[in-house]
């Protein structure tokens, strides 16, 4: 030891750590320490057993291990505490609350002074000594104890006092006495380092100060206004504590309280301003709402700039509730919505002054806002307009209806006081236009703009309830608008527009007609317009389409003969699509052809003549789109229309023979099959004529081993027969297979002991085996062909 410490100066020095956690730190090493050297000296025994041979030295046990902790020191420190805190102030609790009264006054005042004097007092001599998280809770015992403190002293001291006053002096010294308590513990000397002051006061203090201002204007008998007004300032404070203050817990909890509490003020100065039925009350409501804009307003200075631009958009949308609750005050109901508006777009006049840049955007979120909403309140009116007259499908031509508002409501609802819908969405297409003029956002404005046009011009006549004839002529020039702006998506808006008058001119007959027929033209005159050729050509046949049924329905035709007249269409598709160059346009020309055919065909498909009729200019249509270069496989449908037509009408004329049916496929089936082999020597047989023979030789055979007569199996065999040598002359498998199957076939039928057929004169052997000699010589005469083909190609190798 140096001769310069004395006793009393190693008595006054400060232990880092204390001397119990030192002393344990010490243990632990010199623990280690032993262990090391026992592993060592076992180490060393052994290496001697191996250099040095002899008995083999004593093993030693290993060492105990050591046991492994399952959690840490500070977090077995918390636990304790916070158990400890729990239970003294939930004996606390019980003590005011059950042990009370067994004292008398003094004895309580002494006690509850003493234990919490005490408490709160801790917490200085453990953050000397260092004890920072037994301060913490002790400080937070003390101050619960205080509440009880309050809660106490009411019940005794002023049992007869108003709850609420109470309440509010109770909350108003807690908040000083906790403030004072968390300030006036500063930053102690525990050791070398300074002790931070206590975490908990400070924000308990906070979370304590949203009550008073509330509990106050409560207790004075203040009414809506007065305590929506404390809540509002009590935000304003906190926002401004939050925005100011270092502790971030201090920081947290008032943010919290801004929000929340400024939230709860903000719906109810809401609820204030739609409940006002005077200029008064609403001027008392807008005044809220200045307050709130005003603490907005004034917190954005404080900010950085993203809460800049978040605080000056709530402050604009508090400027224009207060501003469109005090019009909505004096004006119709009807003018609510566009008093609001009214509002919101004036706040751009301060987007285009000389603001910061970021409080100009947050006006400019709090305008977008306003006119979103707006745009979201007129919604239902324009989906009532648009699908409203879908009902009409079950009502057609029952009668003109009264105006055109009751035209798109016969089974659906129209919302109050929507008048000015209108006028709201024409305020905000305007407003898209002039403001929105940067590059980069131009396009997607004027998209907007033009749908919100669009939704203008159809909700006028139902928001105004002009007359049906006027609706139907609105709504027709908006089509021709729409058409003329070469967009696409003027071009979507069009057809959904189109569509909704086609609806809602279902209501009369002499409309439905000039509105089919206005709209044929009308989108036949837009097909020209470049992009636009392939939607507007395929809206103007379907609309023909509809006019041609709509025509035949007002003649009270039937159905099969106004599928004549729809076959017009197609007619009119195929002549078109020759003329047009552009692909696209003529797909689509050709498709709404298509299902105008089939629209035909299901017109006519009750009637078996008319069907046959139809179904076989049907095919004459598609013979005449396939003597176009590249509609060559339409051939094949016109194939199949003219075979269909073929036996609906032999069906008609009670013609039950298959062959009458299946040789109007085979022939051209063959013939077809016929020209794809010369064109193509590589085609398989049974891909050319496959298919054209069995569609003849399967029935008819089917129908044979039913028949009883003579007649069919012999017709049949002989065709098969001729099938079978065609085969083996052409060396084909798919004739020698189909016709010889069916030959063999007819012949086991034809030589049934129970299903003899007379042949005349013949014995029913005769044919067959006639047959099986001509086969036999043919196959003879083949193979001696082939013998003579191998012998030439060996004497040939040989010359060689």
């Amino acid at each position: 030891m140096s001769c310069g410490l004395t006793a009393s100066t190693l008595r006054d020095m400060t232990h880092i750590p204390p001397p119990a956690v030192e002393l344990r730190i010490l243990d632990a090493e010199l623990y280690q320490l032993d262990a090391r050297r026992t592993q060592l000296l076992h180490r060393r025994a052994w290496l001697l057993t191996v250099l040095q041979p002899g008995p083999p030295a004593p093993v030693m046990p290993p060492p105990p291990a050591l046991p492994r902790p399952e959690t840490t020191a500070p977090g077995v420190q918390n636990v304790l505490l916070m158990l400890g805190g729990i239970l003294l102030t939930l004996a606390a609790i019980a003590f005011t609350l059950v042990s009370w009264g067994s004292m008398g006054i003094t004895g309580r005042a002494l006690v509850l002074a003493a234990v919490t004097l005490a408490t709160l007092g801790a917490p200085v001599a453990l953050l000397r000594r260092g004890l920072r998280s037994t301060a913490e809770s002790l400080a937070g015992l003390g101050l619960a104890l205080t509440v009880l403190d309050a809660y106490a002293l009411h019940e005794v001291a002023f049992p007869a006092a108003d709850g609420v006053t109470f309440a509010a002096a109770a909350a108003t010294v807690l908040t000083a006495l906790w403030t004072a308590y968390g300030l006036g513990l500063p930053a102690l000397p525990g050791g070398k380092t300074p002790s931070p002051t206590l975490l908990l006061p400070l924000p308990a203090a906070l979370a304590i100060a949203q009550l008073p201002m509330l509990l106050w204007a409560i207790a004075s008998g203040g009414g809506p206004h007065t305590i929506t007004a404390a809540l509002l300032l009590t935000a304003v404070l906190d926002m401004v504590l939050a925005l100011r203050v270092s502790p971030k817990a201090v920081r947290l909890v008032a943010t919290v309280g801004a929000f929340t509490m400024g939230a709860w003020g903000v719906l109810a100065a809401g609820q204030l301003s739609l409940d006002a039925t005077g200029p008064g009350a609403a001027a008392r409501a807008a005044a809220l709402f200045a307050l709130a804009a005003a603490g907005a307003f004034g917190a954005t200075w404080l900010a950085s700039d993203v809460r800049l631009r978040t605080g000056t958009a709530a402050g604009g949308l508090f400027v224009v509730v207060a501003v469109g609750g005090m019009l909505r005050a004096t004006l119709p109901a009807d003018w609510t919505v566009p008093g609001y508006l009214a509002c919101g777009i004036a706040l751009l006049a301060l987007v285009r002054g000389r603001l910061p840049e970021p409080v100009r955007h947050g006006l400019g979120w709090a305008s977008a806002a306003v006119q979103a909403s707006a745009v979201l309140w007129a919604l239902p009116v324009t989906t009532v307009t648009l699908f409203g007259p879908v009902a009409w499908l079950t009502h057609v031509w029952s009668g003109t209806p009264a105006d055109a508002r009751d035209a798109v409501t016969t089974e659906a609802f129209w919302p109050a006081h929507m008048a000015t819908t209108s006028l709201v969405l024409a305020a905000v297409a305007a407003v898209l236009i002039s403001t929105l003029r940067t590059t980069e956002w131009r396009p997607r404005a004027l998209t907007a703009a033009l749908t919100l046009t669009w939704a203008t011009a159809l909700t006028i006549p139902t928001a105004l309830q002009l007359p049906y004839s006027i609706g139907l002529l609105i709504q027709g020039l908006t089509i021709i608008a729409l058409l003329a702006l070469t967009h696409r998506t003027a071009t979507l808006l069009a057809l959904a527009t189109s569509l909704s008058l086609t609806a809602v001119s279902l209501a009369t007959e002499p409309a439905t007609l000039a509105v089919l027929a206005s709209l044929t033209a009308v989108f036949a005159l837009a097909t020209w317009r470049g992009r636009l050729a392939p939607a507007s050509a395929a809206a103007s046949l379907a609309y023909a389409t509809a006019l041609a049924c709509a025509a035949g329905a007002a003649l009270d035709w039937q159905p099969e003969h106004i599928a004549l007249l729809v076959l017009a269409v197609p007619v009119a598709a195929a002549l078109l699509a020759a003329r047009i160059s552009d692909p696209s346009t003529t797909l689509a020309v050709e498709i709404t052809g298509t299902v105008a055919a089939v629209t035909a065909i299901s017109l006519s498909a009750l009637e078996l003549p008319m069907f046959a009729l139809v179904l076989a200019l049907c095919g004459v249509i598609a013979t005449g789109t396939a003597l176009r270069p590249d509609r060559r496989a339409v051939g094949y449908l016109a194939a199949a229309l003219f075979v269909l037509a073929m036996w609906v009408r032999l069906s008609v004329w009670n013609v039950g023979s298959p062959e009458a049916y299946t040789l109007p496929v085979t022939v051209p089936a063959l013939l077809v099959g016929a020209l794809r082999r010369r064109r193509d020597p590589n085609v398989s047989s049974w891909t050319a004529y496959g298919p054209g023979l069995a569609a003849t030789l399967v029935p008819s055979l089917l129908m044979a081993w039913s028949d009883a007569h003579w007649t069919r199996p012999l017709l049949l065999g002989t065709a098969a027969l001729a099938v079978t040598l065609l085969g083996a002359r052409h060396r084909l498998k798919a004739p020698l297979a189909l016709g010889g199957g069916t030959l063999v076939l007819d012949a086991l039928h034809e030589l049934a002991p129970y299903l003899a057929q007379v042949v005349g004169a013949l014995p029913r052997w005769a044919p067959p085996a006639l047959a099986g000699l001509l086969l036999l010589a043919l196959g003879a005469t083949y193979e001696q062909r082939i013998r003579d083909a191998r012998r030439v190609r060996e004497v040939l190798g040989r010359m060689n």
